[in-house]
């Protein structure tokens, strides 16, 4: 299995650099600092805040389940945008840590996984591919939404980085 450090980098830095697009929309509105994390694309769905850090969470725990390491445990106390940068920066200096010689035997793994009160185990490649990947980018996406519909003027190569 591929090493997965790379990519999740890739998109958490693209990330970080969209967090600092609406940390400059924020002080040119003169918002407060908590508003921004706290918007929601609709009232049901959880905040940006929350969105960022389960992104976060699918990057280092994907990376370190593939890797067969213990996946680190980060408070979710996050409630500024400088704070959800640190965040950002805490995922890709711990996934940053992982040697690309760890992902090795990756594809041989059964991975598994807490999802609320259940217990969900998969074959290396369908979690990476079928979970892990997909909620990472659905968190990331519902953020870069919640920015945009809100007025950050952010596009596609934002998100998709350099």
């Amino acid at each position: 299995m591929q090493n997965p450090v790379p990519f999740f980098t890739h998109s958490l830095t693209a990330f970080s650099k969209i967090l600092e697009k609406a940390e400059a929309f924020a002080e040119a509105k003169k918002l407060k600092p908590e508003v921004i994390p706290n918007l929601r694309l609709i009232a049901d769905m959880l905040p940006l805040w929350r969105q960022v850090t389960i992104a976060c969470d699918h990057a280092k725990g994907a990376s370190a389940r593939l890797a067969g390491l213990e996946v680190p445990s980060f408070a979710d106390t996050e409630t500024t945008l400088a704070e959800l940068q640190e965040r950002i920066a805490k995922t890709i200096a711990f996934i940053a840590t992982i040697p690309a010689e760890a992902f090795k035997d990756a594809g041989a793994r059964t991975i598994s996984v807490k999802a609320g009160p259940r217990e969900l185990s998969f074959p290396a490649a369908q979690y990476y591919h079928g979970f892990a990947v997909p909620n990472f980018y659905f968190h990331m996406s519902t953020c870069y939404n919640i920015l945009r519909a809100n007025g950050v003027e952010i596009g596609k190569t934002d998100f998709l980085g350099a």
